[in-house]
């Protein structure tokens, strides 16, 4: 089953090149590189390269223009179901700082275990230290101290950057979790709800079995699609959002 392992790196070019050479590597960790993409906006295509220059060139998706996560994941994940139906994949910015990083390996590895057994939209949803009101926190259905709980957790509510006073409550119930940002479902069940969610995305892919590698197809494609985010176009709406509790360092670049 590890050989339908994948990796796909959101570069929207916010982070640093280092950040980006740092998030590849942690995922050597968990599977060979060849099964490592990156998927980036086309003006950061040559950056990519530099920075990876052992990335193949068909491992390298350039996205025409930026348009968030919901049709970035399209894109990368019609990409990876034309080379392997069976391709499960863990979806990660490029721009978090993981501590711990031997913790992280075996997080994403036990996460992947369940995804591929069940068709579920998995998140890694962070045990929070503080109550810290610059992070999306995801609330699931085990209630109470759930943060002390191991393995998969339903998803009941998501809430972006609460007050001071809701983000206390968050943390001291303990069934809520920073949203890490990171993802891992099979492709063809994140394409399904995308298809279900999202099909002003989807239709504009349309033709993806014979076309996506195709730079002109993508191209128009993403001409047409609006700028969404997997949270809001898909995660906040699926019955098949679940968390798994992640306990590594984690931090958004952009908050240190």
């Amino acid at each position: 089953m590890n050989d339908h392992r994948y990796c796909v790196i959101m570069a929207d070019g916010a982070g640093s090149p280092k950040q980006l050479r740092d998030t590849y590597d942690r995922f050597l960790q968990v599977m060979p590189q060849d099964h490592i993409l990156v998927i980036t906006p086309k003006q950061y295509g040559a950056s990519a390269v530099s920075t990876l220059p052992e990335l193949k060139p068909e491992n390298l998706l350039l996205e025409p223009f930026a348009r968030k996560t919901a049709p970035c994941m399209g894109y990368a994940a019609y990409t990876l179901l034309a080379r392997d139906p069976e391709a499960v994949l863990v979806a990660s910015p490029w721009d978090l700082v993981i501590r711990d990083e031997a913790l992280f390996a075996d997080t994403i590895r036990e996460a992947f275990e369940y995804v591929e057994e069940n068709d579920v939209l998995m998140t890694l949803g962070i045990v929070p230290r503080s109550p810290d009101v610059n992070f999306g926190y995801i609330q699931v259905r085990e209630g109470r101290n759930a943060h002390l709980m191991a393995g998969p957790l339903k998803v009941k509510t998501f809430t972006e950057k609460p007050s001071e006073e809701l983000a206390q409550v968050f943390v001291r119930t303990g069934e809520f979790f920073w949203n890490s940002g990171i993802f891992i479902w099979k492709a063809a069940t994140i394409c399904a709800e995308m298809e279900r969610y999202l099909p002003e995305v989807t239709e504009l892919f349309r033709g993806w079995q014979e076309q996506i590698g195709d730079p002109s197809f993508v191209e128009r494609a993403y001409t047409e699609c609006p700028k969404v985010s997997l949270d809001y176009g898909v995660m906040e709406r699926t019955e098949r959002a679940w968390l798994y509790p992640a306990r590594f360092g984690w931090a958004d670049i952009e908050r240190l």
